[in-house]
């Protein structure tokens, strides 16, 4: 008898001791955290209460109640998803920024050259340019439409301006002929092998197809970059990932701990869980941003668009020079496979060099400084060159940063003070189900590395269907990518000419200077007579020599002034 009261009183004890502690085990913190984060719930408990209603948080004693673990699963993916978005915020920024900067000076340096161009062509030639600058308008804006992603092939298109300059001025070599629509289709039957302009389309088509595929397949790559990125970044939470995230940040207020964080070896194990798919877009981002990379050498080297652009004018007089020496030539062979055209009634002496050359005409010497408007256009090219080489090297600094981006994310999200109590003590951190020490191993990066995952479940055989999209986007565009750093455009492959490369881009592997070697050649000094005033309708009915004398003398004269 004595013994059953000792026992009943040890028990009492024992009882009243635990009551004690119950008590003593308050959720006033809780409460207090709950207001700091913005809760607003009906009821939290002032002491702990048993907690078989829990379904995530341990359920021994505790401070939360099934509404309080329910908000808790509810802010949990909002967590998330903003501090994935704040994680992502620099990379898609990045894109976006210079997605925008580059498309904006590209497009200012292709309208500053055209514009340039044609200031000084009308200030020094007047109207017999301005009656036949239509071919090089087009030319313009063809290439701008190719840049923006207009359905231009531009071997095509140079090879149509090269045939529309060659009528202009085979028409103008023999304005003693009528010369009908006819008879030009027939004269472009034959621009292959007449090769009138000599060897310059050939090398200038292999520097513009390069520098401009390069251009809108880099900038195209932005665009992708900057999509890509912004979806990736608004993550899609499994029910398995919610609960996980729930039990790592909020389960530890139901334990009465509000402010001990997670340990950070359990946060990498919930954080590669919840992003096992974004991990696996990694390889081929990479894969992307190398190839960004290698288009950018390109708009750094001997194809960028500067040094295409700043002496077009040369080259093209160049051709125009060839096309004047060889026109007697030229003209023989078209009457030989066109035939003869039919006599215009007004033979060529009738309107000679000297009714269209005096001193208007003449380029500028090389000590007279261009007119204020181009030189004030000229200046800024020079600025929107110096702009642009400088964004490129910019981007380049901006994607190498980003390569492993996403692997990396879950590391980058467990750091001190944002999610996980970094580095303190191993015992001093909440584990997922007291506070100790976390033993599990940190699980690899992927999809398939997280099917022993042990605080997310994950279905590794069901990838996420958006990020397969994006991966499949930036494999398509990795392509490109490569496909234009070898200068040539998949866009208008010819699969059935493989050998000659014909398309956008030739895909030749011969490699022309940039700046060629023109020599600083004195256009014909003409004699002009100033007996009789300029009459406009003979200079739109120039002489055979006119138009391309003209051009070239401006073009030679616009170079030097650039110089």
């Amino acid at each position: 008898m004595l013994r059953l009261e000792t026992i009943i009183c040890t028990f009492s004890v024992l009882s009243v001791a635990a009551r004690a502690d119950f008590k003593a085990r308050n959720c006033s913190e809780v409460r207090e955290a709950c207001i700091g984060k913005g809760f607003s719930f009906a009821h939290v408990p002032a002491q702990e209460i048993p907690g078989e209603h829990l379904r995530v948080c341990p359920q021994g004693n505790t401070c939360c109640t099934q509404e309080m673990e329910d908000g808790f699963g509810q802010q949990s993916k909002q967590d998330f998803g903003n501090l994935v978005d704040e994680m992502s915020h620099q990379l898609r920024s990045t894109f976006v920024s210079r997605h925008k900067r580059f498309d904006e000076f590209f497009l200012e340096l292709l309208e500053n050259t055209e514009r340039s161009l044609n200031e000084m062509f009308v200030r020094t030639y007047g109207k017999p340019y301005m009656q036949n600058s239509e071919v090089f308008e087009n030319l313009f804006a063809e290439l701008k439409r190719y840049y923006t992603g207009g359905n231009v092939n531009l071997e095509e298109m140079l090879n149509d301006f090269w045939s529309r300059l060659l009528e202009r001025m085979f028409t103008l070599l023999n304005s003693q002929y009528v010369i009908t629509e006819d008879y030009l289709e027939c004269i472009s039957k034959y621009t292959d092998q007449l090769k009138p302009f000599g060897d310059v389309p050939r090398k200038l088509k292999a520097q513009v197809t390069r520098a401009f595929i390069a251009a809108r397949t880099f900038v195209q790559g932005l665009s992708v970059g900057r999509e890509v990125a912004q979806r990736v970044s608004k993550v899609s939470s499994s029910p398995a990932c919610i609960r996980a995230l729930t039990k790592m940040l909020y389960c530890p207020f139901c334990q009465g701990m509000p402010a001990v964080k997670p340990c950070k070896n359990y946060c990498l194990n919930v954080m590669k869980g919840c992003l096992a798919n974004q991990a696996d877009l990694d390889p081929e981002w990479n894969q992307y941003i190398d190839a960004m990379l290698l288009v950018a050498q390109r708009l750094e080297g001997p194809f960028n668009i500067e040094s295409v652009m700043e002496p077009i004018d040369v080259k093209i007089s160049e051709a125009i020079m060839n096309m004047q020496d060889n026109s007697a030539q030229v003209s023989y062979r078209v009457f030989q496979g066109c035939g003869q055209p039919k006599p215009s009634g007004m033979t060529r002496s009738a309107r000679g060099v000297s009714d269209v050359f005096n001193a208007r005409f003449r380029p500028y010497s090389p000590e007279e400084r261009p007119t204020t408007a181009a030189g004030t256009s000229l200046d800024r090219l020079r600025i929107i060159w110096n702009a642009m080489q400088h964004s490129v090297v910019d981007i380049k600094e901006k994607l190498k940063l980003s390569k492993k981006f996403w692997s990396s994310l879950p590391e980058a999200m467990c750091v001190e003070d944002r999610v996980t109590a970094g580095n303190a003590s191993d015992e001093e951190c909440w584990n997922g189900h007291t506070k100790g020490r976390y033993f599990p191993e940190v699980q690899k990066d992927g999809l398939t590395n997280q099917v022993n995952n042990p605080e997310v479940g994950v279905d590794i055989t069901r990838p996420d269907t958006l990020i397969r999209q994006q991966i499949m986007a930036l494999r398509v565009m990795t392509n490109k990518l490569k496909n234009a750093y070898n200068g040539n455009d998949i866009y208008f492959q010819d699969s059935s000419d493989e050998g000659s490369g014909s398309g956008s881009g030739s895909g030749c592997t011969e490699v022309y200077p940039t700046d060629m070697d023109v020599a600083a050649t004195e256009a014909p000094v003409v004699e002009a007579d100033r007996s009789e005033p300029v009459d406009d309708s003979a200079l739109h009915c120039a002489p055979s020599v006119a138009l391309p004398t003209i051009l070239a003398l401006s073009a030679l004269a616009l170079h030097r002034q650039w110089r």
